[in-house]
């Protein structure tokens, strides 16, 4: 028996590349983003079984969008949210660059967290945590579960075993997907970043 795991991250959003979003509220999907979205979907393959989302609306929406396609409820999942992104919520990436804690974050995210936020250690504990559970308790099934960047790429650098300050070398791009597979002989990562081009 084989469990697919697809992780989908939100689609585009007016603050994307622009705002260090985090878990501001109110962030919403815009045409381009639903338009992602809607591609996105007939990459899923098997037929999913469940669906779940961060609790981020941009990701709620993007799991309405597949969750409609299906016939599906959408369930929530907390650990699915975003990356506490701490006392930088909602600044500019652009002011962001002039801040020295800031630059080291992303120069050593193994040992780094955002101020009063979460660490990517931390991050990676809770969403492994989570798809692991759900292999146990839903064999030979596909589940969709939308989330965000870091979320996903902690969760792809737990099963490739790339250490946290390489984390530039992934990709998790908007309404992308990346596949784990979990079968006799454990969970591993089958494709990431996978995309169809707008």
């Amino acid at each position: 028996m084989t469990t697919s795991i697809h992780l989908i991250r939100h689609g585009h959003h007016p603050l994307l590349r622009r705002v260090l979003c985090g878990r501001m509220p109110g962030v919403e999907l815009d045409e381009q983003g639903c338009r992602e979205v809607e591609m996105c979907a007939a990459l899923i393959d098997p037929i999913p079984s469940l669906i779940q989302s961060s609790p981020q609306l941009r990701a709620q929406q993007t799991a309405g969008l597949l969750a409609a396609r299906y016939g599906l409820p959408v369930e929530i999942a907390p650990a699915l949210d975003e990356l506490d992104a701490g006392d930088w919520t909602g600044r500019s990436f652009a002011e962001l660059d002039a801040d020295p804690d800031w630059r080291r974050w992303n120069a050593q995210r193994g040992s780094c967290a955002p101020p009063n936020g979460e660490s990517m250690a931390s991050v990676q504990q809770r969403i492994v945590a989570h798809i692991e559970h759900l292999c146990r308790e839903h064999a030979d099934a596909c589940i969709v579960l939308t989330s965000h960047a870091e979320p996903i790429r902690a969760a792809i650098m737990h099963y490739a075993r790339i250490p946290f300050d390489d984390f530039l070398s992934i990709e998790v791009a908007p309404a992308s997907i990346s596949t784990l597979v979990a079968d006799s002989t454990g969970l591993k990562l089958s494709q990431a970043n996978r995309k169809v081009p707008v």
